[in-house]
């Protein structure tokens, strides 16, 4: 009898423990049916009385198939998450077809119980249809709505991407917290017009990840054929709409009763879930429903590299004998004894403080390296820009009035040439606006990226302006060759050009003709001192309005350099690539390819005619067809209509000079250069008309005076005629 108790002891313990652990493995409370079909049905929820929580949570299983009883229609309930408070579930379908001539009134409705809503987080009230405009209504303490419009013409334009694009079916989100929605169609719309391929329409509350669009949806029937039992929706559920602090103190109605079992926020609806604590799984709304996790036997999620022993709410990980731990937590085990450790961490330092040695010294060697890197491609590029080219140039020449920058010095005055710093752009670069460290304002012209050709272009341009000193040209102060897009940097010019004055800034107040003059006649003595004092002379190859610069006075100063020459003084003229602007190349230049003097008088003659009559070289007078300044203006004057073609805001103000000029632009513009005047000549009669302008204008102004004086009763200022406006003109730009 002795021998018999401990084995009976023994077997009692292992039954007791086998209903412990059955009843812990089951979901549904102690005496209640688990599961309907395949579906599990976990506590609070439950089949019939006494094994749910509360109203809402009774579900009734019919033909295997598990529906929801406090709801206004038949929900079947596809799943229940615990974790998070969801239940996946069916809702109705709307259906609203057109049939001899009517259509059928289509709605559907749902009501959820006290402590269910329906998810906006995972649903949306989705259209089916072609011509369909769907409501949805529902309340939530207040009254909400949604609507959704569908619509596609005919068959071919439904998308067949399988999203609800809006054409053939749409989406949109609904309201939080509905506690029941009702969904009707606007008559309005109708499928009468798409009778052929969509004779109905259909709105429901559906899941958006599990609602998948299929063009044949519209065709009869066949969407309620496929979702026959409704569509699939989910709902947010509660165990109590009171906060955790507030379900506490109510142990009578508080819901998570297992003694490892925590109160968390409901993430999705007002109130409150049950959750096992950490170590622990199951159901927290069952009394001993959150058990023991063995972690141990879950090595995949629970690691452990030692000896693993589990614990109530954990587990602990532990090394053989012998061996020590690198990690408490997970037990990496080392072999080594407890007096071979201290020898690894002195041979671990030992390493680690090479190894940050030898770091260092390779860092400082790559900065090093680094440095003389940059020093050979600023030097390579400094050669490539043609940097030796330009040294021997200026120390053939003698060249002091040059300085160097560095690349350090132009990013800083344009702030590391920034969008807000460019004044202009140009067939050979970029111009930015710089600030010196001595406050000086600069204009840094950035070159593009050049072949061969264009860097003996650029070198060209610096050593002409260098030699050039006179003041309508514009002043080089230096450059910068050690980048690979070489710099150069001139004096800053605050008006602009004067393409931009004649013709971007049109809306602005007329420029008088004194000013038109003085800035031709500047223009032309740069150009004639380049052609005659400079020493060889220079052939600029690209004068146009835009190479014309603006400076305080509106001081006019000839720029950009890049396609000029310097002319031996034994050679007339000489062989080049045709450089230039369409509408200012001298046409003797593009058939013979030889660029003189003349070349530049005739593109300053199509600058003359921009000045007095505010067309652009190449310009289009009403019509797409673009038209030749030169040209129309040549054939204006030979039929006698000059006044066509001029500025109407000089039209009968000295008319009789406008003539002359009209005349000088006329010889600036001979097909043959032989024919057309020196530059120098261009000068002198320039400031001869305008020395007889102003004397005109200063004679009227005296004799419209006496009259004034004369007959002051007569004055009328409205009315000042001729020589008042002249006065007026002579006033504006360039007084």
């Amino acid at each position: 009898m002795a021998r018999v108790l401990p084995w009976l002891t023994l077997a009692a313990t292992l039954l007791l423990t086998t209903i412990k652990t059955s009843t812990a493995s089951s979901m549904a409370k102690p005496g209640c049916r688990e599961t309907c079909g395949n579906l599990t049905i976990p506590y609070p929820f439950g089949i019939g009385p006494g094994c749910y929580y509360t109203n809402g949570f009774d579900v009734s299983c019919e033909d295997n198939r598990t529906f929801m009883h406090n709801s206004s229609s038949l929900m079947e309930i596809y799943n229940i998450s615990l974790i998070g408070g969801q239940a996946r579930v069916s809702t109705l379908i709307a259906t609203n077809c057109y049939k001899n001539g009517t259509t059928t009134d289509g709605w559907a409705s749902a009501t959820t119980a006290e402590l269910f809503t329906i998810s906006n987080k995972a649903n949306k009230l989705t259209a089916v249809g072609c011509n369909t405009l769907a409501f949805l209504g529902g309340y939530n303490e207040y009254t909400a709505g949604a609507g959704c419009f569908s619509m596609c013409p005919n068959k071919q334009s439904v998308d067949d991407s399988g999203q609800c694009s809006g054409m053939g079916c749409c989406q949109t989100s609904i309201a939080p917290s509905l506690t029941s929605f009702n969904m009707t169609f606007d008559n309005r719309y109708n499928n009468s017009v798409v009778l052929e391929f969509n004779p109905c329409s259909y709105a429901f509350v559906a899941e958006q990840d599990s609602f998948r669009f299929e063009p044949f949806y519209l065709e009869g029937d066949k969407l309620t054929e496929k979702f026959k039992g409704g569509v699939p929706a989910v709902l947010d559920w509660v165990a109590g709409r009171e906060s955790c602090d507030e379900a506490i103190k109510d142990r009578t109605s508080y819901a998570c009763i297992s003694n490892n079992s925590q109160c968390v926020k409901s993430p999705n609806a007002t109130g409150y879930l049950c959750n096992c604590k950490d170590g622990f799984e199951g159901n927290p709304y069952l009394a001993d429903g959150c058990q023991d996790i063995n972690e141990c036997q879950k090595p995949d999620h629970y690691k452990c590299f030692g000896i693993c022993s589990n614990t109530i709410g954990g587990y602990n990980c532990s090394c053989p004998s012998g061996t020590h731990s690198i990690d408490p937590k997970i037990s990496i085990c080392n072999p080594h004894t407890a007096s071979e450790k201290a020898k690894l961490t002195k041979l671990f330092i030992g390493i680690s403080s090479c190894a940050i040695l030898l770091l260092t010294c390779i860092f400082a060697l790559l900065i090093e390296c680094q440095k003389k890197r940059l020093m050979k491609e600023k030097e390579r590029f400094f050669q490539q820009n043609g940097g030796l080219l330009l040294y021997e140039q200026i120390r053939s020449k003698q060249v002091d009035t040059v300085r160097i920058f560095t690349t350090e010095e132009l990013e800083q005055a344009t702030n590391n040439f920034h969008s807000s710093r460019e004044i202009g752009r140009g067939s050979y670069g970029t111009v930015y606006k710089g600030i010196l460290k001595d406050n000086r304002v600069v204009a840094i012209k950035r070159s593009k990226i050049m072949n061969m050709v264009q860097k003996d272009d650029f070198v060209q341009e610096m050593i002409i302006l260098s030699q050039i000193n006179h003041r309508n040209v514009v002043k080089l102060l230096g450059c910068c060759l050690e980048v690979e897009v070489p710099m150069l940097v001139y004096e800053f010019m605050p008006k602009g050009t004067l393409f931009e004055l004649i013709h971007v800034t049109y809306r602005s107040p007329s420029i008088s003709l004194d000013a038109r003059l003085r800035i031709a006649q500047e223009s032309a003595e740069a150009l004639a001192y380049l052609h005659s004092s400079a020493s060889p002379p220079i052939i600029h190859g690209d004068v146009k309005s835009p190479n014309i610069l603006l400076g305080d006075n509106y001081i006019a100063k000839i720029t950009d350099f890049g396609a000029s020459r310097m002319l031996p003084k034994d050679e007339i003229q000489f062989m080049t690539m045709v450089q230039g602007t369409l509408g200012y190349l001298d046409p003797e230049y593009l058939q013979e390819r030889q660029l003189t003097e003349k070349s530049d008088v005739y593109s300053f003659g199509v600058v003359l005619l921009e000045l007095i009559t505010r067309k652009t070289a190449i310009y289009s007078d009403g019509t797409e067809e673009k038209k030749s300044l030169a040209s129309s203006f040549l054939l204006a004057l030979k039929e006698s209509r000059l006044q066509s073609i001029l500025d109407r805001n000089i039209l009968g103000v000295g008319m009789e000079l406008l003539q002359e000029v009209a005349q000088l632009a006329k010889c600036c513009l001979s097909m043959k250069g032989e024919e057309r005047p020196l530059m120098s000549e261009v000068a002198e009669k320039l400031r001869f008309i305008r020395r007889t302008w102003r004397k005109q204008l200063t004679e009227n102004a005296s004799e419209e005076t006496e009259c004034l004086l004369e007959n002051p009763s007569n004055y009328d200022p409205s009315s000042t005629g001729r020589h008042g406006s002249l006065m007026a003109l002579d006033l504006e730009i360039g007084r």
